[in-house]
């Protein structure tokens, strides 16, 4: 298996969410987990929240370029409905240069109706605005020379897009995605796949299971870090941490709000999405997880612990890692 991150720094505190985070200390986060090994860090975007959450994550993804050395820095996503594709791709580009091509574009359509009222964006026009974007994207990382495109929303004459990335043709696409026409989608237009941190086990073998099915009818060679998962990460070491680890994932749950749909936010106990428990029991949980297909995990901490993160580490990563090499 292998291990990344997920999530971002927040600058301010909010009632009933204790991850806040100001970006100095989500960096040194961040630095630790290169420095462990870790394979990625993908960074969220989101706006007008009141929460203090990232919103230029490519901004902050870059001066994480330059104090790290190994691990790929991702978004998870860029909602391409709210911006200029071409900007887009220019923007990510040079974060693919500056990072020595470690960079991967996270893309999605966006879900939050207050960010799209915030845009004055209809949330009906999402498909659209984000299939012509990427449309205009990989044309901008891909044409040899100049090009023009005159669509729905977005007209350009004669531009040529600079620089180009590093990576060629351009860097890994990932689609967050969790319904079965999306996941099959990601599978046919050549995109990687990110999965959901609410989303039970077996809900996550069964979009693998998809996934892979779908790589094979359109002809599409298959591996399984193609594939990551987010996965809450809560690691305890005895019976009152376990109790305020259900109590903190009832907040975050309840926080999610409606995000949550029929999530358990109040049977904690009973849901497989987080990886809480002892060593031991996490371990156990990404055995089952690897069994289903998901081998490349992102840790979503509730408080971007680097002691905890060192904790994982030392304590669970052995343990599964040489077991994945065995079975190699």
């Amino acid at each position: 298996m292998q291990f990344g991150l997920f999530g971002g720094a927040r600058t301010r505190a909010s009632v009933g969410m204790e991850d806040s985070l100001g970006y100095d200390s989500f960096i040194e986060y961040v630095m630790e987990a290169d420095r462990l090994g870790f394979r990625h860090v993908f960074m969220v975007e989101h706006h007008f929240t009141g929460h203090g959450q990232v919103s230029a994550s490519m901004t902050l993804l870059a001066y994480l370029a330059a104090r790290t050395r190994t691990i790929r820095l991702g978004t998870a996503v860029v909602v391409l409905p709210w911006h200029n594709p071409v900007l887009i791709a220019e923007q990510a580009a040079t974060l693919d240069l500056l990072s020595g091509g470690r960079f991967d574009f996270g893309v999605g359509k966006g879900y939050r109706q207050a960010e799209f009222d915030g845009f004055c964006i209809p949330m009906a026009e999402a498909t659209e605005r984000f299939d012509e974007a990427m449309e205009i994207i990989r044309k901008a990382w891909t044409s040899t020379g100049r090009f023009s495109h005159h669509g729905k929303r977005w007209h350009y004459d004669d531009i040529l897009v600079e620089p180009e990335p590093l990576q060629r043709p351009h860097p890994p696409l990932w689609l967050a995605a969790g319904s079965q026409d999306s996941i099959r989608r990601a599978a046919r237009e050549g995109y990687n796949l990110l999965l959901d941190q609410l989303a039970q086990t077996d809900q996550i073998v069964q979009r693998i299971a998809l996934f892979r099915e779908e790589c094979a009818r359109v002809g599409r060679p298959y591996r399984s870090d193609m594939v990551a998962t987010a996965r809450a990460l809560q690691l305890v070491h005895s019976e009152d941490e376990r109790a305020e680890a259900y109590e903190t994932r009832r907040r975050v749950v309840s926080t999610i709000g409606a995000l949550a749909r029929d999530r358990l936010a109040d049977r904690v106990e009973e849901d497989t999405a987080p990886l809480l428990g002892t060593p031991d029991e996490v371990i156990a949980r990404l055995r089952q997880l690897e069994a289903g297909g998901a081998t490349n995990i992102l840790l979503v901490d509730p408080n971007a612990s680097v002691a905890n993160l060192r904790a994982f580490a030392r304590e669970v990563m052995p343990a599964v890692q040489s077991v994945s090499a065995a079975a190699q």
